[in-house]
Formats: C-alpha cells, structure tokens, sequence
C-alpha cells in the first residue's frame, strides 16, 4: 500500500505529515518553507509510492471557504500540474493549529518549544491527515 501525504499550507511555511505503509497513522514528516513545496513534494513521490495528497482545506465557521483559499488555489494549479495522475483531496482544517497547540501542553512540551511555528505548522498536517485517515476508515465502514 502507498503513503498518503498531508499538507498545512501556509504563506511562509508549510507542514507536511505522512501515513505509514498501511495508512493507519499519519506522523509529522517536515516543515518546508512554502515557495519550495512544490520541489519537496515532487522529490518525496519519486522515492515513496504516495496513493494521495491530502491538502488541509481552511474554511470559517459558517462553511464557508476562508481567504486563505486565494493563496491555496494557484499551488494546487501547479500541484495538479506537476503531478496530473496524483488524486489530490481538500480536507476541513478547521481548528487545527489550536488542536496542535493543546496536544503540545498536553504532551509536556516547553513554552520556548511550543513558539516554533514549524513545529506547530508539521503537527497541524499530522492532525489534518489523522482526521482524514478517520474520516475515510468511518466512511469505508
């Protein structure tokens, strides 16, 4: 079975996550900055077999696509692009970076740990890719 990858896209930087073998989990895998994501991507699918790429989707309370979106859109173009035989999903990121945050006080983690932004934006893809591992296991229940 192929990895799924899972991408918190963001201006600066994006956090990337990976399922195992099996897609069971999904583990923080890297943070990158944004304007080379698409070279990180397209290296990681040449050495790993990737069934998918599942890009957090941000969208306000209401339902509604968040601004964010004006930025996401063009990568996903050139994503799309780069890569046309890749299945790419939009999955609901909603509270995310706020759930990465509560899993690091959680989990112990320092207050000088938890400023790093890269580690906040990798945990936030890890979280987007467990819910939607979650989400495909209730669905195909």
């Amino acid at each position: 079975m192929a990895r799924i990858l899972g991408i918190d896209y963001g201006r600066k930087r994006c956090g990337v996550a990976v399922t195992d073998t099996l897609q069971i989990v999904a583990t923080a895998l890297s943070t990158v900055p944004t304007h080379t994501l698409l070279e990180f991507i397209s290296a990681y699918v040449q050495r790993e077999p990737v069934e998918c790429i599942v890009v957090g989707q941000p969208t306000q309370l209401n339902g509604q696509p968040s601004e964010s979106m004006r930025y996401i859109t063009p990568f996903l173009a050139r994503l799309r692009k780069a890569l046309p035989q890749m299945p790419i999903v939009m999955f609901d990121e909603r509270f995310t970076s706020a759930i990465a945050q509560r899993a690091m006080i959680d989990g112990g983690m320092k207050k000088s740990d938890r400023r790093d932004k890269a580690r906040v934006d990798s945990m936030a893809a890890t979280i987007i890719l467990n819910d939607y591992l979650n989400a495909k296991a209730v669905g195909d229940g």
